[in-house]
């Protein structure tokens, strides 16, 4: 089911997704929500479920950055503390929550591995140029996301990603950037001009393709950043702090 509760505030998203959760809740009576990552859709299924007394678990747990500046980093901490079953997939994360006193809790701490590795690696096997990549080259090109509040909500960092983006593309290899929409309006507001080639959000399997074929990755997201270690890929993550160390 597709919520479609996108390009808001992070209340306003966090509002409805709790509202739009709990009426599927009420209607599937599950005997469980497993939830992944820390989205405010992550935080919004922790609530929802916890208020309903339905078990959670949270797969991808105690991915900390230590930043409480960062919206991923709330939605993490809330998110394990109402879960019963934690997924984590590394021994950092394990380490994480038991520095933080789950060792004493009444919950289950399970160090599984990265099913997004898994997902990945599977798809890859399946994904194929389609036709909302006519216009990318088949080999020498780079990928690039931009999409983090920190990098589109600062007028000067903004205009100088997209200035670094725009020479790479002249100067070295193609740029193909998927545009996020909240990042678009921004741009379009600034008045900045992306001068590469930007694409419409593309599907999942249109990103694995790109990231499985490109030569290089420049991006401010944490999974992106993931799947171009997988695909051996160099990356240049435009963030500060990751979780993904």
């Amino acid at each position: 089911m597709q919520l479609d509760i996108n390009s808001g505030s992070h209340g306003s998203m966090t509002g409805r997704l709790l509202e739009e959760i709990e009426k599927i809740c009420l209607t599937e009576q599950p005997n469980r929500l497993m939830i992944y990552g820390d989205t405010n859709s992550t935080l919004a299924g922790a609530l929802t479920a916890s208020k309903r007394h339905i078990p959670v678990a949270h797969i991808e747990a105690e991915l900390c950055s230590f930043n409480m500046r960062m919206p991923e980093e709330i939605n993490r901490i809330l998110t394990d503390q109402v879960s019963d079953i934690l997924f984590c997939p590394t021994d950092t994360a394990v380490k994480n929550l038991n520095n933080e006193g789950f060792a004493n809790k009444p919950v289950q701490v399970l160090n599984v591995g990265d099913v997004m590795q898994n997902s990945s690696m599977f798809f890859a096997e399946r994904a194929v140029k389609g036709e909302a990549l006519n216009h990318v080259p088949a080999i020498n090109f780079i990928v690039a996301t931009l999409h983090r509040a920190e990098n589109t909500d600062d007028p000067v960092r903004l205009k100088a990603i997209v200035d670094a983006l725009n020479y790479i593309h002249k100067n070295i290899l193609p740029v193909v950037l998927p545009l996020h929409p909240r990042t678009q309006k921004v741009v379009k507001s600034l008045g900045l001009t992306l001068e590469m080639l930007v694409l419409e959000p593309v599907g999942y399997l249109e990103m694995i393709w790109l990231l499985k074929h490109c030569s290089a990755v420049v991006s401010d997201s944490g999974g992106v950043q993931k799947e171009a270690f997988f695909f051996k890929n160099p990356c240049i993550t435009m963030i500060d702090q990751i979780e993904w160390v």
